[in-house]
């Protein structure tokens, strides 16, 4: 790895379809897109299927939307693109988008902190069989993957296949050995039909600070690359405040301790106040719970990525791709994610009216360096084994934070 280009990319929902675009495809939208995304400079796209849409039923993939990918990894490849393909998405920016075949109108929903699921586009009461251990869905993913990695596999657009999107958000395995069992499954069949191109699973802090029984130890020793999701404004009590440069190059380090592999940090950035606000805190009710949210300036932002970008490279980290491509226009306010996830309208690069925020042009200089990876110069130095600090997590995080790498 170390030599090796930096990898920059960007987390990708349109700005005038958001988590809606399978269903209603424009690839012109997307051909635009991804010409500003490469002029940017940035060379990855993290693109979602959203497994909804992508199998309607259990035993049948959707045609029309694995054209519609195709069409994406064309367009990708015409602006010298790569995809980060993220399968059985499930979670997303606040809703659980749950296929509509794994509904149980009567039953629990088989995860923590679930703010709301939506399937066929709508809001739905009730909960969803665990994905994990449902034979149906088991089955059926076996069938996705099949189907879209055996299309797709000698695609020049595909760089990476990724198991999920924070999985444990949409439901979480009995015990660690189910866990890992499930990647190693999934694994295997990715690279019985496709050898060439890495695997990962999209874990975020999480599976550093509970023990969700997808640990970072057994999940990336399963995968070919380990990544991390971040964001110092979630993680209140523990982060040095909302825009601690230090957090996200901590998270990749800790990452890597654990499992021993260098880190790619797939997830980070945050919300901008809207119509070029003064850094703010939001308060609203949100899925019937009091919401609090800092909400940046776009210039305080700005200055947050330029510090966090060279300590990544400090840590080792591989990459790093930010949340997200674009906020999302006002037409999509009233619907999931963004009527009650309000600040998830703002996280974008670009404006709904598609002009580059500040945090843009920070991206497109340090491309400009053409930073490459190095060998980690500022680590963490796990004392403990993985199985002991999967005791108390949350505990071993901040004390590792605050005791060793703030020190280093």
């Amino acid at each position: 790895m170390v030599g090796q280009p930096f990898v920059l990319g960007v987390n990708y929902w349109p700005r005038r379809k958001a988590m809606y675009w399978w269903t209603d495809f424009d690839a012109g939208e997307v051909r635009e897109e991804f010409a500003l995304i490469r002029e940017i400079g940035l060379n990855v796209v993290r693109v979602f299927l959203l497994w909804d849409d992508f199998q309607p039923t259990p035993d049948a993939v959707s045609r029309e939307c694995l054209t519609h990918l195709r069409t994406v990894c064309d367009i990708a490849a015409e602006n010298g693109l790569k995809l980060d393909i993220t399968f059985f998405t499930g979670h997303m920016s606040g809703p659980n988008w749950s296929p509509r075949w794994l509904l149980d109108p009567t039953g629990e929903i088989p995860a923590r902190w679930v703010r709301q699921v939506v399937s066929g586009g709508q809001v739905v009461a009730g909960g969803y069989r665990n994905s994990y251990h449902d034979p149906i869905a088991l089955d059926a993913e076996r069938l996705l993957l099949r189907t879209v990695v055996g299309a797709l596999s000698d695609h020049p657009a595909v760089w990476m296949w990724n198991l999920g999107n924070e999985p444990d958000l949409f439901a979480i395995p009995n015990d660690p050995a189910s866990g890992r069992a499930w990647v190693r499954e999934m694994v295997g069949l990715i690279k019985a039909i496709d050898p060439h191109h890495p695997v990962t699973c999209g874990l975020h802090v999480a599976s550093l600070i509970d023990d969700v029984n997808l640990r970072i130890n057994d999940v990336y020793a399963e995968t070919d690359v380990a990544v991390m999701h971040a964001y110092p404004m979630y993680a209140e009590g523990w982060a040095m405040h909302d825009l601690d440069p230090d957090f996200v190059p901590f998270t990749c380090a800790l990452t890597s301790a654990l499992c021993g592999k260098p880190t790619l940090m797939e997830e980070f950035g945050g919300c901008t106040a809207p119509d070029h606000g003064a850094s703010q805190v939001w308060e609203w009710v949100s899925y019937g719970r009091n919401k609090k949210q800092f909400m940046a300036s776009e210039e305080a932002l700005a200055e947050y990525l330029q510090a966090v970008l060279p300590r990544l490279l400090k840590v080792g980290a591989t990459g790093a791709m930010v949340w997200c491509f674009a906020d999302y226009v006002p037409e999509l306010w009233d619907k999931p994610p963004c009527e009650e996830a309000r600040h998830e309208r703002f996280f974008g690069l670009v404006r709904p009216d598609g002009s580059l925020k500040p945090h843009a042009q920070v991206l497109k200089d340090f491309a400009a360096t053409q930073p490459l990876v190095q060998a980690a110069s500022r680590q963490v130095h796990l004392d403990i084994t993985p199985e002991e600090y999967y005791q108390d997590p949350v505990r071993h995080a901040v004390r590792l934070y605050r005791e060793q790498f703030l020190k280093s």
